[in-house]
């Protein structure tokens, strides 16, 4: 008896101080209210419909209720995937009707990838103008037209981004290149299959910020005072019986889902966009 009660007052302490349940058991809830001014503002919205992204990218809040750390990353997602607030609610875009519906099958396997998230400033793509990939007056170097399938380069930045081949390729590193922020403005720059390519870098950047201030947790060092990031960044993909089924059974370099996890307010964020034509009106 001693021992059964001694059991559960370890279970309940556990509990208590927010310890993941076997198995990774998190509980979630859909925080609906929980709106993305980065992904809805008026002037946003035109260039995402510019690019060919509108209507194919959102964003969505959840909580849970443990504490989270980087390592438990697969049992978090897997627990995700099978909660009952979480099924009826993720949202993403039907390959058939090309509507947005939510997921029809059981997870069996998820893929987690960690995306290192520790860029604090825009300064990052100063190396752009440095290397005259941009002009000084913001205007991006154009180039003879070339195809990267299945993009068309016709500027030295998409040259930088997609030809490893290029001369300036290596002005980024590949660790550089993991980078959330590197990531999401890769993305906006590629578009959606009708993008309508900028002819200056600013639009690019504004709203690679926005997004990335939008999704991203930042605190000050009670002692330092310096600003940190305490979100963790993940790439994530789900696997039903037949194969992929989230984000997309098809998969494409500009299809993605990024969950990022405040571990402090406990929040994720799922950053989710799906290749193909965007909204044109």
């Amino acid at each position: 008896m001693e021992t059964t009660t001694a059991f559960f007052t370890l279970v309940i302490s556990r509990m208590a101080a927010g310890e993941p349940r076997d198995g990774g058991g998190y509980y979630f809830r859909f925080l609906p209210h929980r709106t993305f001014s980065s992904l809805s503002a008026r002037e946003i919205t035109s260039r995402l419909r510019q690019w060919s992204m509108l209507g194919r990218i959102q964003a969505q809040a959840f909580s849970f209720d443990q504490t989270f750390q980087p390592y438990q990353k697969d049992d978090f997602v897997m627990a995700f995937f099978k909660d009952p607030n979480v099924i009826p609610n993720l949202q993403l875009l039907s390959d058939s009707s090309g509507q947005w519906t939510t997921l029809g099958s059981e997870v069996k396997k998820i893929e987690a990838i960690n995306v290192p998230c520790t860029q604090l400033s825009m300064s990052f793509f100063q190396r752009l103008y440095d290397e005259n990939i941009v002009r000084e007056s913001g205007h991006i170097v154009k180039c003879l037209d070339s195809f990267c399938d299945p993009f068309l380069i016709s500027d030295e930045l998409r040259k930088v981004l997609l030809m490893e081949d290029s001369e300036k390729y290596e002005v980024f590193s590949p660790v550089e290149r993991e980078e959330f922020l590197f990531c999401l403005f890769k993305h906006l720059c590629l578009g959606g299959s009708l993008c309508q390519y900028e002819d200056v870098l600013k639009p690019y950047l504004e709203t690679a910020k926005l997004i990335y201030k939008d999704l991203v947790s930042v605190r000050k060092h009670p002692r330092t005072k310096e600003i940190q990031i305490t979100s963790s960044v993940f790439k994530v993909k789900a696997y039903d019986s037949i194969g992929v089924c989230y984000p997309s059974p098809k998969e494409h370099e500009q299809t993605f889902s990024y969950f990022v996890v405040d571990p402090i307010k406990r929040h994720v964020n799922v950053l989710y966009h799906c290749y193909g034509v965007g909204h044109t009106a």
